[in-house]
């Protein structure tokens, strides 16, 4: 059992916390709720007490009832100060719903109220749900202090895209449902399983293909499971990922958003429009390393010549390009199809070539594994060595590349 502390803003998806109190209780927690003034409007402290069972709190100044406890604690003799001790007992502070208000003053260290000056006094971890109109979480001041609240080390819990406050208002904004808001809260507790709530990953996926004319193309054996397996794995981890998907005809899942692109000059417009607001990077995709220098716009006839002379050019490097723009705090992963000995080596050195975090290499000479197949078998290289994966299925191996992704990201924050 958890003690959950639980801070609710001013906002018509103030109901969802009530949800979340009553799904949080039923697994065996104990929740304290601390509300702003503005939030009693949309739901009274009477609604929460009741489902909690312990006193509910709004200024920073009133008498708390329990002294800071929670259910399963006994009460301190002394009266303490209730935005520390709350904070102190407490195993994980969630604010849900956080208002664009709210989320400014975390950002800036306001410290105005109960909610907020335990915020700032919270030494657990503290994971934050936006909600509110589209435009307020578009806004480039929201954007920027979400940005800092997760350079900071919360854990961000994206909206959803639907129905918003007012009549017919659509867009992205609507507090996560209570269920992923507990599945987020318990990812992050004390001996929790890795995971990537609060990220967000960008996946390339497939083969590209470069234009010889309206019909043919220069392409690759690329299907796109390993990147499609990446991408579903992360999303099972709670991140919110997005595919570049370059030409696979795959099963699609609803939990994954996917930008669609065919040729490796598209797939990079691709990328540098969505690495920027990513935190990792898994680069799965078969990027085709030369293209026609020029395509027919027309079928070329083969009647017309015996032979047809092709001159290519090089491809931009992309995941080079990326490396060099990154920014603090984001993950890079590249892989490597190499053919039998020296592929581990070869990995090892576009890992220091290109700027990576790791590589992923796999032997392409092999007829059983790799392209087009359900299972794979690969050596993740990392700066610290080498994990070999033996041969198993592609999800398989898509857990342990996560898997590799969590303990580089954990290592980076302890040395920052």
């Amino acid at each position: 059992m958890a003690r959950i502390l639980l801070g609710v803003t001013g906002g018509i998806a103030a109901y969802k916390a009530l949800e979340f109190v009553r799904l949080a209780t039923k697994a065996g927690h104990a929740v304290r709720v601390v509300q702003t003034p503005t939030a009693q409007r949309f739901v009274g402290a009477a609604s929460f007490g009741a489902l909690t069972g312990a006193p509910v709190l709004t200024d920073e100044f009133e008498r708390d009832p329990a002294r800071g406890a929670f259910a399963d604690q006994r009460p301190p003799d002394h009266e303490p100060l209730s935005h520390l001790e709350l904070v102190a007992n407490a195993d994980v502070l969630l604010i849900a719903p956080a208002s664009a208000n709210t989320i400014a003053k975390l950002a800036h260290g306001l410290a105005d109220n109960l909610l907020t000056s335990a915020a700032l006094a919270a030494t657990c971890p503290v994971l934050v749900a936006p909600a509110m109109n589209n435009h307020m979480y578009e806004h480039a001041a929201t954007r920027a202090n979400l940005a800092t609240l997760r350079e900071r080390g919360v854990t961000v819990i994206d909206p959803g895209v639907g129905a918003l406050g007012s009549k017919g208002e659509w867009g992205v904004g609507r507090l996560a449902e209570p269920p992923d808001l507990l599945r987020a809260v318990e990812a992050v507790l004390p001996g929790a399983a890795p995971h990537l709530v609060g990220l967000r990953v960008l996946v390339t996926a497939g083969g590209t293909r470069e234009p010889i004319d309206s019909v043919r193309f220069v392409g690759n054996r690329s299907s796109g499971r390993m990147g499609f397996a990446l991408a579903e794995a992360a999303a099972a981890l709670g991140a919110a990922v997005t595919v570049v998907a370059a030409n696979v005809g795959l099963e699609r899942s609803p939990r994954v958003r996917y930008v669609d692109v065919a040729t490796a000059a598209e797939l990079k417009a691709a990328c540098e429009a969505e690495f920027p607001a990513a935190d990792v990077l898994l680069m799965a995709a078969a990027v085709a390393d030369y293209r026609p220098a020029e395509a027919a716009e027309t079928k070329l006839k083969k009647d017309r010549s015996e032979t047809l002379t092709l001159t290519l050019e090089r491809t931009d490097d992309i995941i080079s390009a990326l490396a060099a723009a990154r920014r603090p705090g984001q993950t890079l992963v590249g892989f490597a199809a190499e053919h039998g000995d020296g592929a581990v080596a070869y990995g090892r050195d576009k890992l220091t070539r290109k700027g990576l975090d790791a590589v992923v290499v796999n032997d392409i000479g092999r007829k059983d594994i790799g392209f087009e197949g359900v299972e794979n078998e690969v050596t993740i290289v990392t700066a610290s060595g080498e994990r070999h994966v033996p041969r198993t299925s592609k999800a398989a191996v898509a857990r342990a590349v996560l898997d590799t992704v969590s303990d580089l990201r954990a290592t980076h924050r302890a040395t920052a």
